[in-house]
């Protein structure tokens, strides 16, 4: 077996053992932990389109969540339009909102473009909680929108147990962690992450890093929007406060800059090791100390930026590569005696 077979090999195990988990976990609490560390594997992926290729810093993905989360359920609320659909809607609006907010911003350089995304999340959380409508669509300032129980199913994204939650989120994942690799080894990737890297000398190449740059903000806001109609139907409750915040904002980016970002599998080894961090630390911290998960995230980023600076997926990948070489050699010894002892009874 190669070392590509091998890797090919244990993904494929990864990916039927993460599908016969709910097998396995029957709790509906660990279920939800499980649904919660995929959601934000998910998020930190499209967050990683912009956030990882293209080299920039954005701070306010969580408005993208805010979109998607409201438009569905508004949609479904008011006109009975199915989640599914208003996940679409979502999405596309959220796609045009990432172009209006990438055209200028994704110009500037450092800090500038992190402080002017989070200006707008903070500007859109404070028109949403002082508004009841937003044109025909109600938002219901900061009381939020509750989604009562349907009798839809799957047209109403409403399930009366965690494991269909627990699928569609993971076919989700794989389809965005699928679509990344796909897009890092298209002619989009490259220009992503040579402007990323070095911009000027990109564009001195001919490179059109602003147009790469903005198109791929539009990407990952519409795939961001997605996640937020999802958790609006998994939770069946939204307010400004729960999806137009700056600390989801800055999970995404801590999840990114833990596992590594500009990696396929940074976002996800990121989601594994914070997330579980994250719903232990609000279950046992979240009366007395709330928002202590950030805290615990900062020291964790610190330690990782001391000692792997490019996150945590460097690391693993080199540990993967050796481990895949030392069963490839194994095989080819193997393979090697057998016919060495072949030859030796031949010429017997």
């Amino acid at each position: 077996m190669s070392p590509k077979q091998f890797k090919q090999t244990l993904l494929a195990v990864l990916v039927i053992t993460a599908f016969l988990l709910p097998l396995a976990v029957q709790s509906p609490t660990y279920l939800h932990i499980l649904i919660m560390l995929y959601l934000y594997a998910y998020m930190t992926t499209s967050w990683n389109l912009v956030g990882g290729f293209a080299g920039v810093l954005p701070l306010g993905h969580s408005v993208f969540v805010g979109i998607g989360a409201y438009i569905s359920t508004a949609l479904w609320l008011q006109w009975g339009i199915s989640p599914w659909l208003g996940m679409l809607a979502g999405g596309v609006v959220a796609a045009g909102v990432g172009y209006l907010i990438g055209k200028p911003t994704l110009k500037m350089r450092g800090a500038y473009f992190a402080l002017s995304t989070m200006a707008f999340v903070e500007g859109v959380r404070v028109i949403v909680e002082n508004l009841d409508y937003l044109g025909p669509l109600k938002l219901n300032g900061p009381r939020g929108l509750n989604i009562p129980p349907a009798d839809g199913g799957f047209w109403a994204f409403q399930f009366s147990s965690k494991e269909p939650y627990y699928y569609i989120i993971l076919i989700m994942l794989i389809g965005v962690a699928l679509l990344t690799w796909y897009i890092s080894r298209s002619k989009l990737g490259y220009c992503l992450q040579a402007g990323g890297e070095e911009p000027e000398a990109a564009q001195a190449l001919g490179v059109n890093v602003a147009r790469s740059k903005v198109i791929a903000m539009v990407m990952s806001s519409f795939l961001t929007a997605i996640a937020g109609s999802f958790l609006a139907q998994l939770t069946l409750f939204i307010y400004p406060k729960s999806v137009l915040t700056l600390d989801l904002s800055f999970e995404l980016a801590f999840i990114a800059l833990v596992g590594g970002r500009g990696y396929i599998a940074g976002p996800i080894l990121g989601a594994f090791l914070l997330r579980p961090v994250s719903e232990f630390s609000r279950i046992y911290f979240g009366d007395s100390l709330p928002g202590m998960h950030l805290i615990i995230y900062g020291v964790i980023l610190i330690v990782v930026m001391l000692y792997q600076p490019r996150g945590l997926a460097e690391p693993f990948g080199r540990l993967f590569d050796s481990v895949a070489r030392k069963f490839a050699t194994k095989d080819d010894d193997t393979a090697q005696t057998v016919g060495s002892s072949d030859k030796v009874k031949g010429g017997a």
